[in-house]
């Protein structure tokens, strides 16, 4: 994300006229240290799935690109160090964890200004990689990975963000906490009920949309196949999901079988993942 802090139609950064190029001071240690090419870990951070909001708080690990309109020499791409800085081009190291992408912008403006190394510096900043402030969105959704947190998203906002659920997603959603415990939410209680059933989020938190679970039915049914489990699936509901019985079928005459053994179920009895229902034929 790019912030500008005057129309670059308006003002181009150039040298303060106070300071001649000829008559320019030689540079502090510091800052001949700072011209120097920046060193940037060489651990890969992660591919963000979409660009930082703009309150996005800057923190270790996040890659910034920080660059000055109109001047290629000051254009910069640095990580930010695990004590919260960056390295840029005359002003040095400076702290950034904590600052916005806006909020940075106008630091490195008056540090600029300060120095008087540019009259009216025209900053821009951009977010190039963040690691820091992120929840991770796995399973079946539109589009998996990182999403970063600004502010305390709820679930749904969090889902939404990344694409939604696929067709075959489940009717449920796991999240984990950053402590490691999860909790169950119900999908339709997230997009219906209110706070206590859509939590809000926070870094370090995971979102997992499962498959949703099928069930298998074969014999004298209309529709014979595989079916997901939706709530309070039963053996009724499960013999309507088939097509309901054929002519020839009897509800007397039905067999389970979960995990290898046969089951006998009444219509009511709930059916599970994995169970096998076979419809036989009535007797004539």
């Amino acid at each position: 994300m790019t912030a500008l802090a005057v129309p670059a139609a308006a003002q181009i950064a150039t040298p303060a006229p106070s300071r001649p190029r000829a008559a320019a001071p030689r540079p502090l240690p510091q800052q001949q240290a700072a011209e120097a090419p920046v060193q940037t870990s060489t651990s890969p951070a992660p591919i963000p799935s979409g660009s930082a909001p703009e309150g996005y708080k800057i923190g270790v690990d996040d890659v910034l690109e920080v660059d000055v309109l109109g001047q290629s020499d000051f254009k910069t791409r640095a990580r930010v160090q695990s004590d919260g800085t960056i390295t840029l081009p005359y002003i040095g190291a400076i702290p950034v964890k904590g600052e916005t992408s806006v909020s940075l912008v106008k630091k490195i403006e008056g540090l600029l200004k300060a120095g008087g190394y540019y009259a009216k510096p025209i900053v821009s900043v951009d977010i190039v990689n963040f690691v820091s402030n992120y929840v991770t969105v796995l399973g079946q959704v539109g589009t998996a990975g990182l999403q970063p947190v600004d502010r305390g998203y709820h679930v749904s906002e969090i889902i939404a963000r990344a694409g939604g659920l696929k067709a075959d997603a489940a009717d449920h959603v796991v999240l984990t906490r950053a402590d490691g415990t999860s909790r169950k939410l119900d999908y339709k209680k997230l997009a219906q009920g209110g706070p206590e059933d859509d939590p809000s989020v926070a870094a370090g938190d995971k979102v997992f949309v499962p498959e949703v679970e099928r069930f298998y039915i074969y014999g004298q049914v209309n529709a014979p196949g595989v079916y997901p489990i939706r709530t309070d699936m039963t053996l009724r509901r499960a013999v309507a999901q088939g097509g309901g019985l054929a002519p020839a079928g009897s509800i007397k005459r039905v067999k389970v079988t979960r995990d290898g053994q046969e089951l006998k179920l009444k219509l009511d009895d709930p059916i599970k993942p994995g169970d096998t229902i076979v419809i036989g034929e009535r007797l004539f």
